[in-house]
């Protein structure tokens, strides 16, 4: 792979467009070196769309590489991530990276060039890879840029045609519709094959036009090949009339015939030999260097947010309160924040999102029922600089839970909140509970999980989010419960409140939610019986508090551990696996929803899923007698 052309020089936005396709074989170029480097990647689908890329980072991407948080630049995001070998030559060409850097760690262990983009690179906004998510961020980005920044930038995204087929690139371009986000610019790359063959379109333009179009997006058709005709689509792309959407027929492996629009080289590094032959085929190795178009002046600097006190909202102990109303209480108090957006899935008057919205409309964001749309739009929001809080079902967050993985990814901070969770719910039935959730978040990297039992707490925890890095979800129930604490309790992270103790406790007895108050009432029942209980509300499951844990483990015969919640990965495991981090293995009975539930009344359910206060009763005598 040691073919000189011997081409160096400046590329700009005055270069004609013959130096520009001198650009775009470089790209084809380097992406074939630092594969075969590598021993694999997508050298022939970054191949298909390096014309495309050639001419926008050249021409249109008005882009700043030495500044990139420059808050007029355009954004480029790699919704197909897999060809990151084209998006680390552009980052070369650009100057952004070395040669060596290129050909040396691309997709080695512990380098920041990894086999999909993520945001360890100041160049890469969000982690891409998962296809049908860079397209969804875009417009979020856009809008944020429009409706929040009001800055000037423009969003352009780079999709593969497989990716095509999944159902959130088509919630995006509703969006992108809907909200006429004229600085958003989709391109699509109909290289016609997929990792196992033709993809579901194949060459059929028309019908990304026509699908494009049918959601209010504008479609231009060209040819992805020739330089002058992609040139005047991105120039029509930028004009600001409407969300566009750019339908490039490429060919995959495009300027090496070996493999041009061959089958069976999708993820795959060419040989030694083949590389080689390709590298000669498309002119040898050149060294230009890309200086494209400057951002324009910020018209509209983002003025530092000075200090704010937060008002918590104020609820009487034994006023019976649900914890979602706390949770939008607490949302209003926020937004005296200015970098506090709140995002809502059509559920907002059953979450209490809306209340913030009937408050701050300027910074309330409606997504309707597209979950997926909604946490790539507070992940976009998160990019931003702002501190989102996302909002639906804790079931039907369940939709959305690869973007809440990818976010983790991209290691971004915001806040989600889950309500009408568990059983509890009542008579709307099984498809609205959410009893997989705490699992579900549980499992995210670096994830924070809260579950609060009254009206108090939640309103603190809701507001303690707003500071907490990464991912964080705050569980709420439906229904209204007695508040509990007083307004001069803290509710630390990674904590617990004990609300019964005392030296001859014989049973912990442990709950958050819902069961907290089922436990309240269980160890009334137990000490009727001359059985003294402990009750915690571990309200924190992640952080769990351990040491209130193994005090518990180490005062009392037994724990009884109440969740509404499946008995995979929740309150029941959080608790297992901190003591058996501290080797403590006390009896332990754990009751969780492992029946499929119905409608019924809130008390009929808890109690045929086995968690109401009688059932809790009954097991810790039980653990005490044995």
């Amino acid at each position: 792979m040691t073919a000189e052309h011997g081409s160096t020089g400046l590329i700009g936005p005055d270069s004609d467009l013959d130096q520009v396709f001198e650009l775009a074989q470089q790209l084809r170029v380097d992406s074939v070196r630092a594969s075969t480097a590598a021993g694999s990647g997508h050298p022939t689908s970054s191949m298909s769309a390096a014309d495309l890329m050639a001419v926008l980072m050249a021409r249109h991407l008005r882009y700043d590489w030495q500044q990139p948080t420059n808050s007029t630049g355009d954004h480029l995001i790699f919704s197909k991530g897999h060809a990151s070998p084209l998006l680390y030559s552009m980052f070369l060409a650009a100057g952004a990276i070395d040669e060596q850097e290129l050909l040396t760690t691309y997709r080695r262990n512990g380098a920041r060039l990894q086999g999909h983009p993520t945001p360890v690179l100041p160049w890469v906004d969000v982690a891409t890879g998962s296809l049908g998510q860079g397209i969804a961020y875009g417009v979020g980005i856009a809008l944020t840029g429009r409706d929040l920044e009001k800055q000037p930038y423009r969003v352009w995204v780079l999709c593969g045609d497989s990716e095509m087929a999944e159902g959130s690139v088509w919630e995006t371009l509703d969006k992108a519709g809907r909200h006429q986000l004229a600085n958003f610019i989709a391109i699509i790359d109909v290289n016609r094959l997929g990792q196992c063959g033709p993809t579901e379109l194949g060459w059929d333009t028309d019908a990304y036009a026509r699908r494009a179009e049918a959601f209010g997006c504008r479609a231009l058709l060209i040819d992805g090949h020739d330089i002058e005709a992609i040139d005047q689509a991105l120039a029509t792309a930028a004009d600001g009339q409407a969300p566009t959407v750019i339908v490039a027929r490429t060919v995959k492996g495009q300027g090496v015939a070996e493999i041009a629009d061959a089958e069976g080289w999708h993820g795959k590094a060419l040989p030694d030999d083949l590389a080689e032959r390709a590298i000669g085929e498309l002119g040898g190795v050149r060294h230009l260097t890309v200086r494209g178009p400057r951002p324009p002046a910020d018209a509209h600097p983002r003025e530092p947010m000075g200090d704010v006190t937060i008002e918590l909202p104020h609820f009487e102990a034994g006023d019976k309160v649900a914890t979602r109303v706390a949770f939008g209480k607490a949302l209003v108090a926020l937004g005296a924040r200015a970098d506090i957006v709140v995002l809502d899935a059509e559920v907002g008057n059953s979450t209490h999102a809306e209340d913030f919205g009937k408050v701050h409309p300027e910074r309330y964001f409606q997504t309707y029922i597209a979950e997926q749309q909604m946490i790539a739009s507070a992940v976009a929001m998160a990019v931003r600089g702002y501190r989102p809080y996302a909002a639906t079902f804790a079931a039907f967050l369940t939709r959305a839970h690869d973007f809440i993985r990818m976010a983790a990814i991209s290691q971004v901070t915001l806040a989600l909140s889950g309500s009408h969770s568990g059983v509890e719910i009542g008579a709307d039935g099984p498809s609205q509970m959410g009893v997989e959730d705490l699992a579900m978040m549980r499992a995210v990297h670096g994830s924070t999980v809260l579950y609060p039992s009254d009206a108090t707490s939640a309103a603190a925890l809701t507001v303690a989010m707003a500071d907490l890095e990464g991912i964080s979800y705050l569980r709420t129930t439906r229904g209204a419960y007695p508040v509990l604490y007083t307004a001069v309790e803290t509710f630390p992270i990674g904590g617990s409140k004990t609300l019964r103790a005392t030296d001859q406790d014989q049973v912990t007895l442990i709950g958050a939610g819902v069961t907290l108050h089922e436990c309240l009432l269980a160890a009334d029942q137990l000490a009727s019986d001359n059985i003294s209980a402990r009750v915690i509300d571990l309200y924190s499951v992640k952080p769990v508090d351990a040491d209130t844990l193994a005090r518990a483990a180490r005062d009392t015969h037994a724990l009884v551990i109440v969740e509404d919640h499946h008995p995979e990965g929740g309150l029941g495991e959080a608790v297992l696996s901190a003591l058996a981090e501290r080797r403590q293995a006390p009896a332990i009975a754990h009751l969780a929803v492992r029946n499929l539930p119905v409608s019924g009344t809130p008390t009929e359910l808890l109690d045929a899923a086995g968690i109401s206060h009688p059932h809790i009763a009954r097991t810790a005598r039980d653990l005490i007698a044995r």
